[in-house]
């Protein structure tokens, strides 16, 4: 699955009704283009696409005070809200995900309640400690084999295991300490948005 689609889901609902620049501009505030495929041409085209898809509804605005073309605002429908709340989910409970899907992940999941964000995060770091297992359970030559510069292979998996589960108990912390104003706390984008919303 593509970060996009949770980026540019998540980049609209903050506002719940942005033209494209605005989510543009806030996902570069973020940095996104520089670890994800959040490039101009592919946020356009995501818009244009979950809006045929049922997952936006797209309004034409009035033409630019400076000459151009209406812009095109979106808002998402309520089945755009239940697919932007599955990519979160599954961002952050799957180990499977690319990074730039659970960074994108991490970016929203401010957008849950504490409780919920916490459990999908234990639910990450089960399933980091079960592929680590499964890893060395079926992953560690016998005795007298040397699987030479492939067992590197081995190595970087585990090393990615363990170092996935150190990060989400570290954030599970931060988050049962209080850290961050989340969904059912008040408003946790507050002053966050560099286009004002």
């Amino acid at each position: 699955m593509s970060a996009i689609r949770l980026l540019t889901l998540g980049a609209v609902r903050q506002h719940g009704r942005a033209h494209g620049y605005q989510v543009r501009s806030d996902l570069e505030f973020w940095g996104a283009h520089e670890w994800s495929n959040a490039k101009p041409g592919s946020i356009y085209h995501a818009l244009k696409s979950m809006a045929t898809q049922g997952l936006m509804i797209a309004h034409d605005t009035a033409p630019s005070e400076a000459g151009g073309p209406p812009r095109t605002e979106y808002e998402l429908t309520e089945e755009g809200e239940r697919e932007y709340f599955r990519l979160l989910r599954e961002a952050l409970s799957s180990p499977g995900q690319k990074v730039d899907l659970v960074t994108a992940g991490i970016g929203f999941m401010v957008d849950l309640p504490r409780a919920e964000a916490i459990a999908l995060l234990k639910r990450r770091v089960e399933s980091l400690r079960v592929w680590r297992e499964e890893i060395r359970r079926h992953w560690t030559p016998g005795e007298g084999e040397d699987w030479g510069h492939i067992g590197e292979i081995r190595s970087m998996w585990v090393h990615t295991a363990e170092s996935g589960e150190q990060w989400a108990l570290g954030l599970i912390e931060r988050l049962e300490a209080g850290a961050y104003v989340m969904a059912d706390e008040g408003d946790p984008w507050a002053g966050m948005n560099p286009s004002g919303g």
